[in-house]
């Protein structure tokens, strides 16, 4: 619901004439914003260290009903939130990049195929005689602050040894669910070639996104991969790395120590 208000209010300053508010107003409204996306991650956290508290809240209340008179000091060091960033399915944030600068850089991420809005997944392909299809329920992420993630989403791509796209990639929907360290997706993609049709030295690739309401786009956190002697039936857990994507695969650096993993089911469908 806060995250949802936080929209609204973002929308309504954005959409309102320019008369309504002044430019310094429009700022606040966008800081308030930021705040209630920080209080609903807060919110959705389990553990105890909370980002935003009920009490940081209760103080935007006067502001709010002041809007129009307030010129004294935003009381939290934050930036308003603009219009969202969402990168296109597969694309590498170079905005990122500064957080990560002695990381090798996402290389190798083309745009062979035009992008689609999150969320969209694409159907299975039709069966072709001897041929096998691969459906990846993507079960759920561990994370030690699943909590705070706001809007995460998984994109799925299948890149070839030099990290050049041979499919579509897939952006899940958004998760509705998180459990302690856990967030659950419970959502099943298909990928959309035949498993004997990928060349050799080729992998699946699960890069978990989220929104940044401080930095204002959304960004990648850490990402795993598959390779085809990984393809069989039934469960898997695959390790997470250190972003920026590595499609090439040249340079991995494990996220955590911890045993914190990305969960997979397969299930093959081959037409005999």
């Amino acid at each position: 619901v806060l995250s949802a208000l936080a929209r609204q209010l973002q929308k309504e300053v954005q959409n309102s004439n320019s008369s309504d508010f002044t430019e310094e107003q429009k700022k606040t409204l966008g800081k308030i914003a930021t705040c209630l996306e920080m209080r609903s991650a807060s919110l959705q956290c389990t553990q105890s260290q909370e980002e935003f508290k009920l009490e940081d809240l209760k103080k935007l209340e006067t502001i709010i009903k002041n809007i129009l008179s307030h010129n004294k000091e935003f009381p939290f060091d934050v930036q308003p939130v603009p219009l969202r960033k969402i990168l296109a399915p597969g694309e590498e944030e170079d905005l990122d990049l500064e957080e990560e600068e002695d990381a090798p850089a996402g290389a190798g991420s083309t745009e062979a195929f035009p992008p689609r809005a999150p969320g969209t997944l694409l159907p299975r392909l039709p069966s072709e005689p001897g041929m096998t299809l691969l459906t990846l329920k993507i079960e759920k992420i561990g994370l030690k602050d699943a909590g705070q993630c706001i809007d995460p989403y998984v994109t799925v791509s299948v890149k070839d040894v030099n990290g050049v796209d041979l499919n579509p990639a897939q952006d899940t929907p958004v998760a509705t669910r998180k459990e302690d360290t856990y967030i659950h997706f419970s959502v099943d993609v298909e990928i959309q070639r035949h498993i004997e049709k990928l060349p050799k030295g080729a992998a699946i690739f699960f890069e978990f996104k989220h929104y940044k309401p401080k930095k204002r786009f959304t960004s990648t956190k850490c990402f795993a991969f598959m390779e085809m002697d990984e393809i069989k039936p039934g469960p898997i857990v695959i390790e997470l790395y250190k972003k920026p994507t590595d499609f090439k695969r040249k340079k991995l650096q494990l996220l955590t120590k911890k045993p914190l993993y990305l969960h997979l089911h397969q299930t093959l469908h081959k037409d005999n």
